[in-house]
Parts: structure tokens; C-alpha cells; sequence
């Protein structure tokens, strides 16, 4: 009888078991470049802290990777958002402007995402377990194949949704095996805490009335955007506006009525300004205005545009009409004319010619015309008053 070798176990169950595939070079090669696009994105993901640039490029990432003709990110708007909204947050989707994409949190569809939060799900697996709900047909209408939830400490803090996958000549390519599946949860891990930390910083640096950044945070932008401006030699604008005679708001209706002012004041201030450019709340009723690559005929203009709309808008306030008017300051970055250093320079430039035209007036734009800026003694002389003066008979002083 044979004997079996001494210490050898046989293990019937093991037998049992098909041996594992073994991986080819060309599956190997595979994995080690994908770890290495994974640190890349990582590496990427990490450097980014504005949110929208981030949502874009987390967008753009998966749609590289996923080999995919659309994403979007459905995310909470709010620390007391009740939904995620997708808003402007997608590429490539055939989306209806006339229609709100929008998702409760207590809906059936994210209860069952919470539940089963660490799997990704094929539109098919939600229509198995969610048929007919409203937030189904909803992404029906925008043609997904995959949904990912972005998971962080066990919350989902968005949605993240693929669009249309194209084969590479395979007649399965569109088909999610279950590394495709793995590689975009990690794409989706990294962009929870990318997009979990950007959207702190987007609510610790944005004032919380008028929804407009912080002083400081405008700072940090203007620095950033300044030494750029240097190393390329373009143009850059500072506006600073002040309420005039804010301080009769609050006296006459209350102080509820002042931050209605506040608020109506920063959103036609930020309407009348690019999706590029910045607008802060500098502190009181102050606001600033960082325009990229503007010279003074179109910064001055912008700035005037800015006083006409709000002089020209509608308070309504429990039934009161009243009228609004801002004095302004513009000051711009050239590295021929005005080649200032620092931030500080250039808003206290557009400061000193907001003072100006408090001084002469109100209701006005003053630019900050640096070939007058040696002049002492008499800072009327150091500005250029670029607007028409305020018709109105009261020379009150704040």
C-alpha cells in the first residue's frame, strides 16, 4: 500500500475547487498601469480644493478611465440639503433645462443605495429592486449605465452616474466586468473625500447671508491670480463697492431689512459678472470684485454696469420701495502702468478710489489712475471720476 509523504494533508475541499486563472504579462502590465493612473488621479484629485474645477475634473477622469460618453455628479448643495441636485454638475448628458434632476435623500432609491452603499449598480440592478419608483425614471431619461455612491465614513455624500459606454471592438465592451466595477469605485472613493474636503472650504470661506466668499479667501484668489498675471503679463481688475448710506437701512426698517439689502446688493453684483471672475463680501456692506485678464476701459465699464443695475433695481421690502445706490473703485493690475507686487496694493488702490468717490458725491465710479498716485496732499487729484454724478439733492454723509 502506498504511503503517504510524511507532514503532506490532503484537503478534499480544496481539490474540489477549479484552480485559479493565472494572470498573462499582458494582464499584469495591465494592473501596474492602472495603479499607477490611480496615484496619478489621486495626486490630481488632492491638488484641487474649488470645488466646481473639481467636479470637472473628476468628471472628465472617470470618463477617460470608464471609457464613457457621459458623467455626472448628483451632490448635496448644502450641509441642510434634503436632495442631491445635479445641476450644472454633468458632461455629455442630453439633459431638459426645463426639468429639475434632483434626488431626496428619502427617497426609495437612496435608501436602498445607503443600504448597499459599498456596491456600484447597473441601471438593471435598479430597475430589479426600485421598478417604477419617480428617481428611476429619472435616470432612465438620461440613459445611465452605472451609478456609484461617494461613500465617506459610511455617508454617501453623492452620486456619481456614467452615461453611454462605447466597445473597443469587443462585443461585450460595454459590459461592467468586476475590475471595470472596482477601478471606478476607487475613482469614486478618492473623489468622496476630494469633493467632501472642497465642499468645507467652500462653506468656511463663503459668507453665509449673501453667499459670496470671505475677505479672506479673496485674498488667497487675488494672490494667486496677481502672480499669475505678473508671469504672463495680462491685465488684472479690482472693483470695491460700498452701500451708500447703509447705515439708514437698519435705522429706519430694522436690521432685518439691512441684511435683505445685503443679500439683493451680492446677487446683482454677482450677476453682472463672469463665471470666472470673483465676488466677496469684504466686510459690513463692502463688497470686491476680482476680474481676470480685464484692462480699465472694461473694468470701469463692468464697475459702472454694477452701480446702473443696482440703481436701477426694485428694493421691495415689506412693502417698501427703496432706492439703493454704491459707490465704487476700480484699480488694475499692468505691468507697464500700475506693476504693484501684492494683492494689498491693488485693493487698497480700488479702496482709496472708493473713498473718492464717497467724497464726491456717491453714487459714482472712481478709477485709481496710477500716474497721479505720487501726487500728495490732495487725494481728489490722484483718481479719475468715470462716472456721471449722482442727480440726487442729498450730500448726506455716512
Amino acid at each position: 500500500m502506498a504511503r503517504r509523504k510524511k507532514g503532506s494533508v490532503t484537503n478534499h475541499s480544496e481539490e474540489s475547487q477549479p484552480a485559479e486563472k493565472t494572470k498573462t504579462p499582458a494582464e499584469y502590465e495591465k494592473e501596474i498601469y492602472d495603479l499607477k493612473q490611480m496615484i496619478e488621479i489621486s495626486r490630481s484629485l488632492c491638488t484641487t480644493l474649488e470645488l466646481s474645477k473639481l467636479i470637472e475634473s473628476t468628471l472628465f477622469i472617470t470618463m477617460a478611465q470608464m471609457h464613457v460618453l457621459a458623467a455626472g455628479i448628483f451632490i448635496l448643495n448644502s450641509v441642510d440639503s434634503f436632495a442631491y441636485s445635479l445641476g450644472n454638475n454633468y458632461n455629455g448628458f442630453d439633459v431638459d433645462m426645463s426639468k429639475e434632476y434632483s434626488i431626496p435623500m428619502a427617497s426609495t432609491l437612496v435608501e436602498y443605495i445607503v443600504e448597499n452603499r459599498d456596491q456600484v449598480f447597473t441601471l438593471k440592478d435598479l430597475e430589479k429592486h426600485i421598478a417604477g419608483s419617480k428617481e428611476l425614471k429619472l435616470l432612465q431619461s438620461l440613459n445611465i449605465t452605472l451609478l456609484v455612491p461617494l461613500v465617506l465614513k459610511n455617508r454617501v455624500n453623492g452620486l456619481l452616474v456614467l452615461g453611454e459606454r462605447f466597445a473597443s471592438g469587443a462585443e461585450d465592451g460595454a459590459v461592467y466586468d468586476e475590475y471595470d466595477k472596482q477601478q471606478v469605485s476607487i475613482i469614486a472613493s478618492l473623489a468622496a473625500v476630494a469633493i467632501n474636503n472642497a465642499s468645507l472650504l467652500e462653506l468656511s470661506s463663503t459668507d453665509m447671508m449673501t453667499h459670496l466668499k470671505l475677505k479672506y479667501y479673496f485674498f488667497n484668489v487675488l494672490t494667486d491670480k496677481l502672480d499669475s498675471a505678473i508671469m504672463q503679463d495680462v491685465h488684472l481688475s479690482v472693483l470695491m463697492f460700498d452701500i451708500d448710506f447703509f447705515k439708514k437701512f437698519n435705522d429706519t426698517y430694522g436690521h432685518a431689512c439691512g441684511d435683505y439689502v445685503l443679500q439683493q446688493v451680492a446677487s446683482l453684483i454677482k450677476g453682472s459678472i463672469r463665471s470666472q471672475d470673483l465676488a466677496s463680501r469684504y466686510g459690513g456692506e463692502e463688497f470686491t470684485v476680482l476680474l481676470s485678464d480685464t484692462n480699465k476701459k472694461d473694468a470701469v465699464f463692468i464697475a459702472d454696469r454694477i452701480r446702473k443695475n443696482i440703481e436701477a433695481y426694485d428694493f421691495e421690502y415689506e412693502n417698501k420701495h427703496m432706492k439703493v445706490t454704491v459707490s465704487g473703485g476700480v484699480a488694475v493690475f499692468s505691468s507697464e502702468t500700475n506693476p504693484v507686487k501684492s494683492a494689498k496694493a491693488l485693493v487698497d488702490q480700488a479702496d482709496q478710489a472708493l473713498y473718492v468717490s464717497k467724497r464726491n458725491g456717491r453714487n459714482r465710479v472712481t478709477f485709481a489712475d496710477p500716474s497721479f498716485l505720487t501726487v500728495m496732499g490732495n487725494p481728489e487729484l490722484l483718481f479719475e471720476d468715470e462716472s456721471s454724478k449722482n442727480n440726487s439733492s442729498d450730500a448726506e454723509k455716512d
